[in-house]
């Protein structure tokens, strides 16, 4: 139509297009943006972030160079390779996901002047690693959030952390919960004779399958089936553990599987044993079906699940405070019930996607106003389509 505003671009950049929690709220996010702005996604590797994409109408840019491990010299690249992106699609707003492509993304953005630069912290990487890489990433964070125009933390506890550890700003920092479409989610339809617990994620730290397999060790033979979904690096070692314990009948890992609503609807528990979390889509995923919660204490737990109404937490790294959870939740079906349906409950009043959406839409229109880039109305946005 003439005289109709040219929608603004918008590139998200995340590390990696495999399967993991970044990237389920990149997903979610993609439809309520390519809606009303132009949307690039830039990742490396291949993985369900490509079909989603595509399915929102989004352009996909494969990263040869930006990787997970810090590595100067393919880092250096990483951060050329951004900036020839970004001189490309020339967008009014940058961002990014996941640790690495916050770095590179945010130093490429204000390198190349790009109006909006935003940052999403799915947990801290200097509370996920240990060691040089955790302090690496905290210099970098705190170098990083003066070119940074907003932080999103995806809860509070992240917020409060990045706040102490000068990460980020509060005059620059805001709160945007992650959400699952909780309508959509399958619902658990019956109980099994033997209950199923289910862990699902990437088989690699800050994830902890190792004290959920201890923990698993403890309970009554024949009383429970375990399902762990996922894989990684960590697999061996995972699967080593379940031979030294005797629990080959009892626990079977699966990889990576694209029916996990459906496996959700068929067990009784959600577990999940980390060592550091942001705020876990996976846990508003079981959530949503209707699962009671059983989960380390660490990160933005405590704002999903409500100890004691949803599920139980527990301290990480602690098999047998895990182990005590768990058999109350085997032995008691009363107990996962009631739990499993106040989890729904909370999922469907706080954490849908409808709110999730608009609160990043009008984020950015925001900042889109405060940098001199005003977005187009919803009337010349449906114009245009």
């Amino acid at each position: 139509m003439r005289g109709a505003t040219v929608r603004p671009r918008v590139l998200l950049v995340i590390t990696l297009a495999e399967v993991g929690g970044a990237q389920s709220y990149v997903a979610a996010l993609l439809p309520g943006l390519a809606e009303r702005y132009e949307v690039v996604l830039a990742a490396h590797g291949e993985g369900p972030l490509r079909e989603a994409a595509a399915r929102a109408g989004a352009s996909f840019v494969p990263l040869r160079q930006v990787r997970r491990s810090i590595n100067p010299l393919r880092d250096a690249a990483g951060l050329v390779e951004l900036m020839s992106l970004i001189r490309r699609v020339r967008p009014q707003i940058l961002h990014a996901s996941s640790s690495k492509a916050g770095v590179l993304g945010r130093l490429a953005a204000a390198t190349m002047r790009v109006p909006v630069r935003i940052f999403t912290v799915h947990g801290w990487a200097f509370s996920a690693y240990s060691g040089l890489a955790s302090r690496l990433y905290r210099v970098a964070d705190r170098l990083m959030a003066p070119l940074t125009t907003v932080i999103i933390c995806v809860s509070e506890r992240e917020l409060a952390d990045g706040l102490a550890a000068g990460t980020c700003k509060a005059d620059r920092a805001v709160v945007i919960r992650n959400a699952v479409d909780v309508a959509a989610a399958p619902r658990s339809r019956h109980e099994r004779t033997i209950p199923r617990l289910i862990a699902v994620g990437r088989l690699k730290a800050p994830k902890d399958f190792l004290t959920l397999i201890r923990a698993c060790a403890a309970l009554t033979t024949g009383s429970y089936e375990a399902l762990i979904v996922g894989d990684g690096p960590d697999r061996a070692a995972i699967e080593a553990e379940i031979g030294r314990l005797g629990l080959e009948d009892s626990v079977r890992l699966a990889r990576e599987r694209a029916d996990v609503p459906e496996l959700l609807a068929d067990s009784d528990v959600f577990v999940l044993s980390s060592r550091s979390e942001g705020l876990p889509v996976s846990v508003l995923e079981a959530m949503a079906a209707g699962l009671p919660v059983v989960a380390s204490r660490v990160g933005g737990l405590d704002e999903l699940v409500v100890d004691g109404e949803t599920g139980i937490l527990v301290s990480s790294r602690d098999h047998e405070a895990l182990a005590a959870a768990l058999t109350s939740m085997v032995e008691d079906r009363t107990l996962r019930r009631r739990l499993g349906r106040a989890g729904r409950s909370r999922a469907e009043a706080l954490f849908d996607l409808g709110a999730f959406r608009q609160a990043h839409v009008d984020l950015y229109d925001a900042q889109l106003a405060l940098a001199g880039a005003v977005a187009k109305s919803p009337v010349e946005g449906a114009e245009r389509r």
